[in-house]
């Protein structure tokens, strides 16, 4: 079960000097937005999966709300509870692996949230997440899942490896970056999967690997990568997964990306996520949230979608993320 929960949070999250006071004032969608998403934290500090009415540590989900409070430069007294219970060492290992078990997006995503958060990641929760992630870099550059289970690292965890490592003295290994840029498909964009006998390209995949080129120094395949995304933009501004219709998460993720590249595209992606945010005319617990799709408001999958969204909303990229922002969680202001 523990190793169904890292899946989930891997695939649907991901998974920087944060916007100062200044900033994170110009962006109050992203402010109240941030502020909600702290309001849902288990005292205040965590997030949890509900499977069969058992609850288990949602550590992914967790540090998604980590990045989200750095990017809207707000909620920084949550994030330093999130980031203290992350390194508590049974949620540390249980996340990252343990004895056999060593996962690749886990150690990456981690280790990136402990960065944020000025932590030491070759000492946290008692696991050197550095050295975990590095054992797991193959020949072929890339990073790779050490389970029973299976392996499922992908173009998430290969470009939040590349993101972590990159904030180190000796950089992303040439490799890692190499072998990213190499599964770009004919059309552009990037597979989630590596090694698919057709290379799909994917919205969420790409929005994240371009980040990580550009943090790495690879311009022209992420400009190539950024070219595609935009080609998958809906008319109301929103990006889907796959072929579903447009939603907060790969909406969120497409317009971080697209911020100071593509912002003809950018704004429209950020209209798009406003308007599925609840504001002053909803119930007054609800306010700030953004809701998944156009459906509605669904307490299930709104605080992931609030996440990621609040990436696009403060256009700040996962490569420019630092925690330290205003200490409160902000309520939307309404008349």
């Amino acid at each position: 079960m523990r190793r169904l929960v890292f899946a989930v949070a891997l695939l649907c999250g991901i998974g920087l000097v944060a916007a100062p006071a200044a900033a994170a004032a110009t962006h109050p969608k992203a402010d109240a937005a941030a502020g909600w998403l702290a309001r849902q934290m288990t005292d205040g500090e965590r997030f949890e999966a509900d499977f069969g009415g058992q609850k288990f540590p949602d550590q992914g989900l967790t540090i998604d709300a980590i990045f989200a409070f750095a990017a809207a430069g707000v909620s920084d007294t949550n994030a330093g509870k999130a980031i203290a219970w992350l390194a508590k060492p049974e949620i540390t290992t249980g996340y990252v692996g343990g004895g056999t078990e060593a996962y690749a997006g886990a150690h990456a995503k981690l280790m990136l949230a402990a960065q944020i958060r000025g932590k030491d990641p070759a000492s946290f929760g008692g696991v050197d997440l550095k050295a975990g992630l590095l054992s797991l870099l193959t020949p072929s550059g890339r990073f790779s899942d050490r389970s029973e289970y299976g392996d499922y690292s992908n173009a998430l965890s290969q470009s939040l490896a590349l993101l972590a490592l990159d904030r180190t003295p000796g950089g992303a290994p040439a490799s890692a970056v190499t072998f990213l840029a190499g599964t770009q498909c004919a059309d552009g964009g990037f597979p989630l999967n590596f090694g698919e006998a057709t290379c799909t390209s994917d919205v969420d995949a790409t929005a994240t690997v371009v980040q990580a080129l550009r943090a790495t120094g690879d311009p022209v395949n992420a400009r190539e990568g950024t070219s595609w995304l935009v080609t998958k933009q809906h008319a109301n501004g929103g990006f889907g997964f796959g072929t579903n219709a447009p939603n907060a998460n790969s909406t969120g993720l497409a317009a971080e990306a697209l911020a100071g590249h593509r912002p003809a595209a950018a704004g429209k992606a950020r209209e798009f996520l406003r308007s599925l945010q609840t504001g002053c005319t909803g119930a007054e617990a609800d306010r700030g949230a953004i809701a998944y799709d156009a459906t509605g408001l669904n307490p299930a999958t709104a605080p992931r979608a609030t996440a990621q969204a609040i990436l696009g909303l403060a256009r700040v990229p996962l490569s420019d993320l630092h925690g330290g922002g205003r200490p409160e969680a902000p309520v939307l202001a309404c008349p």
